[in-house]
């Protein structure tokens, strides 16, 4: 018997498991808790995208007479093929026969329907050599072409990374909700709760968390509780996660109880721990919960009497990521675009470096909440023992850290205890572009093992950013990106159109930053999304601050979307197409040369901004201001020296030649004999284990034996060992 099984309903990531319940499997462990974890989605899909299942799939839609149009009907008559290469090819993205590559490759292995005719230039995407990752990419196509498939014919309500979403978005009123969990099973239903009941039946819990990340997630996890509600009636039922975190605050509608027996908000260590506890109480009247909604008296009642405090993040113990079935998650490569493919392509190991966020500030974020209100921050040196405790457990080197912004700080202390115990992960993370990210540190970071970072530019605008109280500038964000595209690092931009007070002006600068930033390399990928009022944000508790006029609504079940009125009576949402495409080309490297106007069919002002702007900002950063508390690390090997004797003019001295050798080259540097040992002395001690390796004490230490220190660090020769790991951070 268990005490808690933990569940992630459908549907979240195909290549990776949603980390909410392995945090709490953590916690638990830590509590003599038993517990048990399941990712019931990605069951469900390989359940779903089996032969026996087409089989089944095809039959129902034959006999349904559900074949309508031209693609499914296509799609019907290649039914054997799709039969005879299902399991090959779930297999292949699981990385079990890699050499199937080759044959996906050919094209003329997979079935191919309307997917297909979308294919990107995979020559730009893949090259030569990037056979795997092609064949990745068919295979997905392959396997969306199933999924249309099952939409149009099985069940309207599917996606790969969602289920029945638009029920969960924006649902005021449980009505419709309701109303769908009082139709029939659908066939995907049934598919999850014979899975869910097996489960069960193996390991018998009191009491069952169901985590709902997403409103993709909502519907199935209502299923889910509908069914052990009526089969295991003896067993308790709790709902977490993102989604009523964010989404159920309001909630009043008593109906949601028949279904679950509570609903905890925020962190949920304590809130769970308190659940299991309660389990053994035989009068719950008066029983002390932690932010959770319960039934009482007929009525929603929110339980927050518990006097306890929160568990700091040192004692919530290491994610567990135990019982998941990390061998069989699906690696798919959706687009052809190297950053997009990190959320859906590899096994990445989730991890927080703090809790909330440290800037708090950003006015479209819901920074009232917890979640993101309360900071802290995890130890580095604790942050790297989980990391080689998940590393030991799952077998598994990369690392997603999905902070809300990682705090740079932070970033560096972790970066040098990875260094520092000769750790090798690979990892990426979302930041804010902020200029503590300076060019060292950008390959420090590189160094330990980031390959990526993504960020919020958000509206390209310098009056707009200091109205979102962002707290980066445009120069600022300009320069950064390219600190951390020279060392090495993919950046992803998150950016943002139809803000309050936003002119049409400012949306045509706003893409011509973005093109210049593209143009120069400096940015890799990005993403257009129209601003959206959530309700726990400042903009939503003080929206006449910005400018707009909220439409309220009688609230009962979740709130967060709001929907409003700007006075700017601006239709933002007629640039969606312009933006988007734009940005589309210019990540393939093309459509530079068109003026910002011509992506949009519609007539809209030139753009104010200098062809030249973003260029200029790069070349406006000093790099000659170095604080003396800075650390300096040297992350190469012990060079190799030579002195010599050079002569000119019948006058003999000693030179010193330094050889460095870097991962990709041999460097040869030559020194003034006695400079040269000091500086072969320096590089010995200041390694990423010394903790007195300051600008100020290098100084220091020069100048006891020579003169004009800024002459000889800032001269050509120290120019190339900065270049080739001597870093100041």
């Amino acid at each position: 018997m268990t005490d808690v099984l933990l569940i992630t309903p459908p549907f979240t990531q195909l290549n990776t498991p949603y980390p909410a319940t392995a945090y709490l499997k953590g916690f638990l462990n830590t509590k003599n808790i038993s517990c048990f974890q399941m990712d019931l989605g990605m069951e469900v899909i390989l359940a779903l995208f089996s032969k026996s299942s087409l089989q089944q799939i095809f039959d129902k839609a034959f006999q349904e007479n559900t074949i309508q149009t031209d693609n499914a009907k296509r799609i019907y008559a290649l039914r054997n093929d799709y039969f005879q290469t299902i399991d090959t090819v779930v297999r292949f993205l699981q990385g079990k026969n890699q050499t199937l590559s080759r044959q996906i490759c050919s094209e003329n292995y997979l079935p191919e329907a309307n997917r297909f005719q979308q294919l990107d230039d995979l020559d730009w995407a893949f090259g030569a050599m990037g056979q795997q990752n092609k064949a990745k990419h068919l295979a997905t196509l392959y396997l969306e072409d199933i999924s249309d498939f099952i939409i149009e014919c099985i069940d309207e309500n599917f996606g790969f990374s969602r289920y029945a979403e638009s029920i969960g978005q924006s649902a005021h009123s449980f009505d419709p909700l309701y109303s769908k969990l009082e139709e029939k099973l659908t066939y995907i239903d049934k598919l999850t709760l014979a899975i869910l009941e097996e489960r069960i039946e193996e390991t018998k819990p009191k009491l069952i968390g169901i985590s709902v990340p997403f409103p993709g997630n909502l519907y199935s996890a209502f299923r889910c509780a509908q069914f052990i509600k009526k089969k295991y009636p003896e067993i308790k039922v709790s709902m977490g996660g993102g989604f009523p975190n964010t989404e159920l605050r309001s909630l009043t509608d008593v109906r949601v109880f028949e279904f679950f027996d509570y609903i905890t908000l925020d962190d949920g260590e304590l809130p769970v721990e308190l659940l299991v506890a309660s389990l053994k109480e035989e009068n719950l009247e008066k029983f002390q919960f932690k932010r959770t909604f319960q039934l009482k008296d007929g009525a929603v009642y929110y339980n927050n009497t518990s006097t306890k405090s929160d568990y700091k993040q040192k004692d919530v113990g290491t994610p567990d990521y135990s019982d998941l079935l990390l061998d069989q998650y699906i690696s798919v490569i959706e687009i052809a675009n190297p950053m997009h493919s990190l959320w859906s392509d590899g096994r990445w190991n989730k991890l927080t470096m703090a809790h909330g966020c440290y800037w708090g500030k950003c006015s479209f974020c819901d920074v009232s909440l917890d979640y993101i209100k309360i900071y802290e921050p995890v130890a580095a040196k604790l942050l790297v023992d989980r990391i080689e405790e998940i590393v030991a457990q799952t077998g598994e080197t990369g690392f997603h850290f999905v902070d809300e912004a990682a705090p740079p700080a932070l970033m560096r202390a972790v970066a040098l205890e990875i260094l520092k115990r000769n750790v090798s992960v690979t990892w990426w993370t979302n930041i804010r572009f902020e200029k503590s990210f300076t060019k060292d540190l950008c390959l420090l970071l590189k160094a330990s093992g980031c390959i990526a970072v993504s960020g919020g530019l958000e509206v390209a605008s310098d009056r707009l950013l200091k109205l979102i109280d962002k707290g980066v500038t445009v120069e600022q964000v300009a320069q950064v990106t390219h600190h951390f595209t020279n060392a090495g690092v993919l950046v992803h931009s998150y950016l943002m159109y139809g803000y309050p007070t936003q002119t049409v002006q400012e949306t045509i600068d706003s893409l011509e930053m973005v093109k210049q930033l593209f143009e120069l390399g400096i940015i890799q990928s990005g993403f257009w999304h129209q601003f959206s009022l959530t309700a726990h944000s400042p903009i939503g508790l003080k929206p006449a601050n910005f400018g707009i006029t909220p439409l309220q609504k009688e609230i009962s079940f979740a709130h967060n979307d709001v929907e409003f009125k700007d006075k700017t009576n601006i239709k933002h949402d007629k640039f969606s197409y312009g933006l988007k495409k734009s940005i589309f080309n210019f990540m393939h490297g093309i459509g530079f040369d068109l003026p910002v106007n011509d992506w949009f069919e519609f007539i809209t002002p030139k753009t104010s901004i200098p062809l030249n702007y973003i260029e200029n900002c790069l070349q406006s950063e000093n790099k000659f201001n170095t604080k003396p508390n800075a650390k300096i690390i040297w992350l190469g090997v012990q060079p190799e020296i030579e002195i010599y004797t050079k002569t000119k003019r019948n006058n003999s001295w000693n030179m010193l030649k330094m050889t460095l050798f870097s991962k990709t080259e041999t460097i040869a540097i030559q020194f003034e004999e006695d400079k040269g040992l000091w500086l072969q002395g320096i590089l010995s001690q200041y390694n990423t284990t010394s903790t007195t390796s300051t600008y100020a004490a290098l100084k220091k230490d020069f100048e006891l034996q020579f003169e004009d220190f800024e002459l000889f660090w800032f001269s050509k020769q120290m120019t190339q060992i900065k270049e080739n790991g001597l870093l100041v951070l």
